[in-house]
């Protein structure tokens, strides 16, 4: 190069040092290299059943913190009435949602059936231990166990329930409850496996209308009623018993029922439509990863890795909890939802 082409070049390097350092004029500078750390940015919306407390105590301040760089707006609300909202916006063809987190499993696969789901299969599933759809459109993020609970300071001991058919025995008479299926996500899996199971089926339902079972709106009346005495025993999510005990040392207390638990490996899941991709499927490898699993514990819900500890206070481990769960058919709770919550209402609650 000769010495003109040589003095060119070098007042064109200067130029663009210049520009540069006054903000190439209209132009804004590029983000410095350290933000590309922060990780993804712009706005993401997640729907989830989570209870409220959890979402602005832990799901807020973690995500937050996690990541800087991206606001991510909460819709909590029950799974059942979120599943409301969602059927109007499908309907609109406008869903607010990018990521769902809700506790019922099989509304998932009415999800991905109408191909509204996207297909995202994280690096953490390495770590997993529970089953996720071998498609990738959900993945399971947190363990919700429904289990029948007792206030330990009320019962004698021979009273103490240690299986669901102790709930049908004439000394629980009028003294037991259980949530709405139609209004609860967990409770209605709870009816679907059960009634599906050989071992049980509706005349399980049967016995415990006839027994005085009591249909309440939801956990909090149960467990408030499980202090007062009003009942001996309940069905009731695990993690609101966990809580009691250990924010107001409440006498509540656990029974893992000898016939198996129903363990609901709550998933989460990206809309196809979602406007911010990256960002929701870093959402999703967060929730799954050890950080994001410790979240999920210290909500008193178990973890769905193999290396993330129980909640505090869980009297076994997942593992062994999996050992003898009662098994459930998530096809038929998917595509035959109407059907079961009208067989519940019939049985029961008429």
């Amino acid at each position: 190069m000769n010495k003109k082409l040589l003095g060119a070049a070098a007042l064109m390097a200067m130029a663009a040092v210049i520009a540069a350092g006054c903000g190439g004029g209209d132009k804004k500078p590029a983000a410095p290299a350290a933000d590309a750390k922060k990780g993804p940015s712009g706005e993401v919306s997640v729907y989830t059943s989570i209870y409220p407390d959890i979402v602005d105590k832990l799901c807020k301040p973690n995500v937050s913190k996690a990541f800087p760089g991206l606001k991510v707006s909460w819709f909590q609300n029950g799974t059942e009435k979120l599943k409301t909202k969602i059927a109007g916006e499908i309907k609109a063809k406008k869903i607010g949602a990018d990521v769902l987190m809700v506790a019922d499993p099989s509304y998932y696969l009415a999800l991905k059936k109408q191909g509204l789901l996207m297909s995202y299969k994280s690096p953490q599933l390495k770590d997993v231990v529970l089953a996720s759809d071998p498609d990738g459109t959900w993945l399971p993020v947190r363990v919700n166990n429904m289990i029948i609970a007792y206030n330990k300071d009320k019962l004698a001991k021979e009273d103490i329930p240690t299986s669901w058919e102790d709930l049908t025995k004439p000394k629980y008479k009028g003294k037991i409850a259980m949530p709405n299926p139609m209004l609860s996500g967990t409770a209605y899996v709870m009816v679907g496996a059960m009634a599906l199971d050989p071992r049980f089926g509706w005349d399980y339902f049967k016995k415990l209308k006839a027994n005085g079972l009591r249909v309440e709106e939801g956990n909090s009346a149960i467990q408030n009623k499980l202090l007062t005495g009003e009942y001996m025993a309940a069905v009731i999510l695990e993690e609101n018993i966990l809580k009691l005990q250990e924010t107001k040392k409440e006498p509540l207390a656990v029974c893992y029922p000898k016939e198996g638990c129903i363990i609901i490996n709550s998933p989460i899941g990206i809309f196809k439509d979602t406007k911010n991709p990256e960002a929701a499927k870093a959402l999703v490898d967060w929730w799954l990863s050890p950080e994001g699993q410790k979240a999920v514990t210290a909500g008193w819900m178990h973890s769905v890795r193999g290396d993330v500890n129980p909640p505090n206070g869980a009297g076994i481990k997942l593992a062994d909890l999996n050992k003898n769960a009662i098994k459930i058919d998530w096809e038929k709770l998917a595509f035959e939802e109407g059907k079961i919550k009208e067989a519940f209402r019939t049985t029961v609650m008429e």
